[in-house]
């Protein structure tokens, strides 16, 4: 019973220890969304979707929830947003080629066709981030569109 008491002690001591360290948060003003959104031009309802389901994580701006204030969530949610910037980022989408855009667009489509996007443990916290089947052919639809613009551009 010794044991399980200074394993317990120590644990508690580490867990309280670690709230003073804290990652970086993925704050920035301004409107970090304001290219991709202009050379998109989604609808006011796609718009909306995309604010709910991705910028916390592909953006440069992030919406933190409370817990966010415990680590080791902290920690968790900060690797979640660095891995999701990595692979796509819309704050940057004016630094991407025509390319990178199209392609980055496609992933889009494949991400909602195999549920791997919203990731599941985002929408258990953030319900209206489950996108239904017709809120996911919205946005492939709006996609598909915006593919066809930057295919254009890339053949000429």
């Amino acid at each position: 019973m010794k044991i399980l008491k200074k394993t317990a002690i120590i644990l508690l001591v580490v867990f309280v220890a670690i709230q003073f360290f804290r990652p970086a948060q993925n704050i920035s003003n301004g409107n970090h969304t304001k290219q991709f959104i202009s050379e998109t031009n989604p609808s006011e309802t796609v718009k909306v979707i995309l604010e709910q389901t991705c910028y916390d994580c592909h953006s440069d701006n992030t919406n933190y929830p409370w817990y966010n204030n415990v680590a080791p969530v902290s920690f968790w949610m900060s690797d979640h947003i660095k891995d999701g910037k990595k692979h796509l980022n819309f704050s940057e989408w004016q630094s991407y080629s025509n390319k990178k855009k199209d392609h980055k667009l496609e992933e889009v489509i494949e991400t909602l066709d195999t549920s791997e996007m919203p990731l599941k443990e985002y929408t258990w916290t953030h319900k209206q981030a489950k996108l239904t089947e017709k809120q996911k052919g919205l946005v492939k639809e709006w996609v598909q569109r915006s593919r066809a613009l930057y295919q254009l551009e890339t053949l000429q």
